[in-house]
């Protein structure tokens, strides 16, 4: 197939898909391969406007429908989604590179949210205050903000799309999903699936593209919000533009989460949880744990179990039929950076445990393929240390108490996630206390909340005041109006006659 057979992802406006107006694309890559599968539009500004306006008809539409029909539609989309949630994995594994099991643990934890926003007239509700003054009610209405844009990162394809367009649609609200133009099929998947639940046309849009897509939502006065996951930089970009723009914001950006360990811990529960935080999705996810600070004198031992448990990983395509531990990277400029941090750490005197530089798969030499990878005594001083490296690369940082390892965590411009391991509740009790992160895990790796809670961070790992999904997410994409109202009684003020039987 030549590259002019190639097919061409386009946005998805007015309920179908549309044609994108301007000639630019970009590549979509099988990261097994490495091979090139498709196109994506890259909207110019004639496609940004076309879905905003189809946006705004379909909030017009949209939030006019009864509480009885949103959860209607909703309830038909989650049951649509969990029974066809293996199409959609094998979309996630084709772009992205994950494995299967992974891809469908990414739908499964969108779906949360889905089943989350279902139950949602009760997060709606107002308050009342009846006779806050003599004769005089005051109450409250959550109502919805209009056209809201989502901009999702290439790690998480449906899953972080969903932690906002199931609680901003339910809101009543009309949503415009800018994905990443590295994976943009789920999109399209995510965009029919509305249709067939019965969505109003316009009330989910995709718009696919780059930067002047993004740039295109943070201008328009239409966009009232903007909900973004990405890197700290892109994050802090997106919040001071759109801020700057008057719109509301949730910008979650990147993380270094560290794991600690005390020395009395269970090492083989450590070793099997730093493998899966560390090497999971191949290290492309925010909340991975990259740093394990090991309080002395487990290292050595730690160390020793988790390469066991390395030289064990298979990876490969995701997928094959014998699925892997591991997939590919997401594309070969990533994999070269990913190398370039473990070429750092090298150079500033870290030891290299398990090496994943040059690793490649046979059948599949072409595949953006990058070993799983351990580093011992990496600097703290080190940009392989403070960086967000996002790739299957774990750092053991070795220290000889827990207040030097609090500091460590407490000292680094990320506060996303950490984990503590240990036997010992009241230092669990502690470090829960004393440690400056939004999602705390206690022998538990990787502490994503369920849905019902909400998903973010501190310092540069979030921008703006609202966290994802939860009563945070329904608080977001809802605004508040506040009533007074105060209706003189008839008996005493000349209304209507009520008919009610008088003494004479």
């Amino acid at each position: 197939m030549t590259d002019h057979d190639l097919p061409v992802i386009a946005h998805w406006i007015d309920g179908a898909e549309s044609a994108p107006t301007g000639g630019r694309t970009a590549p979509v890559y099988n990261p097994a391969t490495g091979a090139v599968q498709a196109h994506v539009a890259l909207a110019g500004e004639a496609d940004i406007q076309a879905a905003i306006a189809s946006a705004s008809r379909g909030f017009a539409e949209w939030s006019g429908s009864s509480i009885a029909k949103r959860q209607s539609v909703l309830f038909a989309f989650r049951e649509l989604l969990n029974a066809r949630k293996g199409e959609l994995a094998e979309i996630l594994t084709a772009e992205h590179g994950k494995v299967l099991s992974d891809a469908m643990g990414e739908i499964a934890r969108g779906q949360e949210v889905v089943e989350l926003a279902t139950g949602f007239p009760h997060l709606i509700k107002g308050a009342y205050s009846e006779n806050a003054s003599s004769g005089v009610d005051v109450y409250s209405l959550k109502q919805p903000l209009g056209v809201v844009g989502i901009i999702s990162p290439f790690n998480f394809p449906a899953m972080v799309p969903m932690w906002f367009f199931p609680i901003a649609l339910a809101a009543g609200n009309a949503v415009v999903l800018k994905p990443s133009e590295k994976d943009p099929s789920a999109s399209l998947w995510l965009a029919r699936l509305w249709k067939e639940a019965g969505l109003p046309a316009g009330a989910f849009t995709v718009l696919q593209g780059d930067k002047v897509a993004v740039d295109g939502l943070l201008a328009a006065p239409e966009v009232q919000s903007i909900s973004f996951v990405g890197s700290t930089p892109i994050a802090q970009y997106i919040y001071e533009t759109a801020s700057k723009n008057g719109k509301r914001v949730q910008a979650l950006g990147g993380a270094k989460n560290h794991m600690l360990v005390l020395p009395d811990a269970d090492l083989d529960l450590v070793a099997d949880s730093a493998v899966n935080a560390g090497f999971g999705a191949a290290g492309e996810r925010c909340m991975a744990v990259s740093v394990v600070l090991a309080v002395e004198p487990v290292a050595d031992e730690l160390i020793a179990k988790i390469t066991e448990r390395i030289t064990k990983l298979r990876i490969g395509n995701g997928a094959d039929a014998d699925e892997p531990d591991m997939g590919p990277l997401i594309s070969g400029a990533h994999r070269e950076k990913v190398a370039s941090y473990v070429d750092i750490a090298e150079a500033d005197g870290a030891t290299i445990v398990v090496d994943g530089r040059g690793f490649s798969v046979d059948g599949h030499e072409e595949g953006f393929f990058f070993g799983p990878t351990l580093l011992d005594e990496v600097p703290t001083t080190s940009r392989a240390y403070t960086e967000e490296i996002f790739g299957p690369v774990l750092s053991v940082v070795r220290v000889k108490t827990y207040e030097e390892g609090l500091a460590l965590i407490n000292g680094g411009e990320f506060g996303n996630g950490t984990a503590i391991f240990t036997n010992d509740g009241g230092a669990a009790r502690r470090f829960q206390h004393e440690v400056q992160v939004g999602m705390i895990g206690i022998n538990v790796p990787i502490p994503v909340p369920v849905a019902y809670h909400s998903f973010g961070g501190w310092k540069k790992s979030l921008f703006g005041d609202a966290k994802a999904y939860g009563v945070h997410g329904f608080d977001f994409f809802t605004r508040e109006k506040a009533v007074t109202s105060r209706w003189l009684d008839p008996a005493t003020h000349g209304g209507i006659n009520l008919g009610f039987p008088q003494n004479s």
